[in-house]
């Protein structure tokens, strides 16, 4: 790609970028939220027009003016939001739009052997007539390398590939990488996690603001220079923890159950502390916090707040009781997409932006500006929809929104998944702050090194239930949480 650029109403997304990859080369494409990386690769994959620029396969220009086309052209996107229709099969999903047909009739026989061969080739043992709602995300993930596969790509983006994975598939796709390089396969990879940046990629490409700042071969640069060349400064410490003072019990949990998903769950989190809640996928840890915040019913348990018990029968009552929930799907469940920033940050606190039957928009719009200054949030305008914005400035707003309502227990649930470096600094000095001011703060998280740099105690859950807790933080390893979390 040479001298890409494009523009968008208020934002230049990229400037003069030019990028190349090789056969059977992983390069990585890193920078922070907002750097322009996805619209690079939607340049690439057919979903914009460059407004300036050109893209050169093998030597030759050629015009990608459709998804389409960068498929014909051997060029496959595997998006962090996956592109598969849930009730279709996994074979229908693979062949959607370039169906083996005779006479109008689908050949469903031949698209389940082309099928299973693609599966053999990635080590997939899957029933090609599954249907992919049924699926895990990991099982989807691998289905969207067999629909890359089966256009014969030479180039395979992978954007956020590992965003929901385990260690054990996270190691799994990273051997389905080395294959597909052994092909010939030129595959861009898309990463927040520097440690996956490393270990996988031949070749890193940093953005920033838009502009290439460079490119430099991974064994040739360091962990702190990629992050300085990512953020534009030096950053001392990846996890600036502040030592803590931990004060009165704010939340206890006692005997916690629901079904076999939590069972007998007991503990507690003091102000001005931040507890860390690690386990492996499927541990219990998010069920938890949901019945916390009232969001799922328990079977039995008590909730205590400053030492008094309460009653949560729904979010509602959370919130009155000073809780709040970052939720771990932002997307999902932190964030009405199609409305805009000003109203998703409004919505938990309309009892005071409400005079009479009207809404004071004044009021609120004066109130989220603070916090879009305090947290830096990148914005066109407060209309802009939440869905425009990117993954660390949505989880910005969701942040602002909780903060206007003053909670003294806020749960963060993976607050740094699919946020870059910069961002997650500023969440970790975030939270740093809130505890200095006598919050409790709750924080899930799959990233070991986040769990044992920003908690000053560590609860590991497996199967449902608490298996232990480490105290001595700064002396505990990433082994030790995960012995605990195998138990």
């Amino acid at each position: 790609m040479r001298g890409i650029d494009k523009s968008f109403p208020g934002v230049h997304a990229l400037k003069d970028v030019s990028l190349e990859l090789r056969p059977a080369e992983v390069l990585a494409l890193v920078g922070e939220n907002g750097a322009g990386k996805s619209t690079l690769i939607k340049v690439l994959g057919g979903a914009h027009l460059p407004d300036g620029g050109e893209v050169l396969l093998d030597g030759r220009p050629i015009y990608i003016p459709t998804p389409t086309a960068a498929q014909q052209a051997g060029v496959s996107i595997i998006y962090q939001e996956f592109n598969l229709v849930p009730d279709l099969t996994v074979r229908e999903n693979i062949f959607l739009g370039r169906e083996r047909t005779i006479a109008g009739f689908v050949r469903a026989s031949e698209e389940r052997r082309e099928a299973l061969a693609l599966f053999e080739k990635i080590g997939l043992k899957m029933d090609p007539e599954a249907r992919c709602r049924d699926l895990t995300v990991a099982q989807q993930q691998k289905v969207e390398i067999a629909k890359a596969l089966s256009v014969d790509a030479k180039i395979i983006v992978m954007d956020e590939p590992t965003a929901a994975l385990t260690t054990q598939e996270v190691d799994h796709l990273f051997a389905i990488i080395q294959d597909l390089k052994a092909h010939g396969i030129g595959i861009i990879y898309i990463s927040h996690r520097l440690d996956e940046v490393f270990e996988v990629a031949d070749r890193v490409m940093v953005l920033r603001d838009g502009e290439r700042v460079g490119s430099e071969d991974i064994s040739e640069v360091s962990r702190e220079k990629l992050i300085e060349m990512m953020v534009g400064r030096p950053i001392e410490s990846e996890f600036p923890k502040h030592a803590a003072v931990a004060g009165a019990e704010r939340l206890r949990v006692e005997n916690l159950c629901r079904g076999e998903v939590v069972r007998d769950v007991n503990f507690g989190a003091r102000a001005g502390e931040v507890l860390g809640f690690a386990g492996l996928a499927g541990a219990g840890r998010t069920e938890t916090m949901r019945m916390v915040f009232g969001a799922d019913t328990p079977d039995a348990g008590r909730i205590y707040v400053d030492g008094t018990e309460t009653v949560i029968r729904n979010p509602r009552d959370a919130i009155h009781n000073g809780i709040c929930l970052l939720t771990e799907d932002r997307k999902g469940q932190g964030l009405v997409l199609g409305h805009s920033v000003r109203e998703n940050f409004g919505l938990p606190n309309l009892d005071r932006f409400v005079r009479g039957p009207f809404l004071d928009q004044r009021k609120e719009r004066s109130e989220f500006s603070g916090y879009v200054e305090s947290l830096r949030i990148k914005l066109a305008s407060q209309e802009q929809h939440a869905a425009n914005l990117s993954g660390g400035n949505q989880q910005k707003v969701v942040l602002a929104k909780w903060l206007a309502r003053h909670a003294d227990i806020i749960i963060f649930d993976e607050p740094t998944r699919g946020i870059d470096v910069g961002a997650k600094y500023e969440i970790y000095l975030l939270m740093n702050r809130l505890a200095a001011e006598g919050k409790a703060i709750i924080m899930i998280s799959s990233e070991l090194p986040e769990i044992l740099g920003m908690s000053d105690r560590v609860i590991v859950m497996h199967e449902g239930e608490i298996k232990g807790e480490i105290t001595d933080v700064a002396n505990a390893s990433q082994e030790d949480i995960l012995s605990m979390a195998i138990a």
